[in-house]
């Protein structure tokens, strides 16, 4: 089991906790909802859960809470700009189809 974090990814996160001055890595998790099922949830990780599974990749940790790893293990976690745009985005091997939007995917 595993999540690993593309260079782009892995330097957007040791960038913002650099400059926020305070946290352990990565939180990624999932939420249901949306039109497919499941959503990601990214937030920065300041302490670990019991439930928490810890991963790391090029320097960073990645928290994942071991009820969502089924659905997210294997994931690759890049960090992309599309104009004035930019957004963690995902390669699940999981996932057996997504919404329209890309916002939700389902399992």
């Amino acid at each position: 089991m595993a999540i690993s974090l593309t260079e782009n990814a892995a330097t957007r996160v040791k960038n913002y906790l650099d400059s926020r001055g305070a946290g352990i890595g990565l939180r990624l998790g999932i939420t249901k909802t949306g039109c497919s099922g499941y959503s990601y949830v990214v937030n920065y990780a300041d302490e670990l859960d019991e439930a928490d599974i810890v991963f790391e990749d090029k320097g960073v940790k990645v928290v994942v809470d071991a009820d969502a790893l089924p659905l997210v293990d294997g994931t690759e976690v890049d960090f992309v700009k599309n104009g004035l745009n930019e957004a963690f985005s995902f390669r699940n091997p999981n996932i057996a189809g997504e919404c329209g939007c890309g916002e939700s995917f389902t399992v």
